[in-house]
């Protein structure tokens, strides 16, 4: 019934910068918690950035680079210095006390 659903991918040069947006049919205030995760081709899905009320938390990988953001309706990802290992698809999360929710993914291809 809530569903997340990402926005901003696309193709992007090394150095470059992307803003993904997700936005839930049901608003995001029911959400404790939000955030970024990707999967690359053969690997495990990883998280990215996650956002709470009292922590925002980054993977070392992107540290520095990345912003997680919440306004009235979204989260975003600001992604700034792209690297062609930042190249996935990367996917919305979200958990309210009804359980977890996942976005259809996103996808993010940093080359030149």
């Amino acid at each position: 019934q809530v569903q997340l659903v990402e926005s901003g991918g696309g193709l992007v040069q090394p150095g470059g910068s992307l803003r993904l947006s997700c936005a839930a049919s049901g608003g995001i205030l029911n959400f404790y918690i939000l955030g970024w995760y990707r999967q690359a081709p053969g690997k495990e899905r990883e998280l990215v950035a996650t956002k709470s009320v009292g922590s925002t938390n980054y993977a070392e990988s992107v540290a520095g680079r990345f912003t997680i953001s919440r306004d009235n309706t979204q989260v975003h990802l600001q992604m700034n210095s792209l690297k062609p290992e930042d190249t996935a698809v990367y996917y919305c999360y979200g958990a309210t006390h009804n359980g977890p929710y996942w976005g259809q993914g996103t996808q993010v291809t940093v080359s030149s």
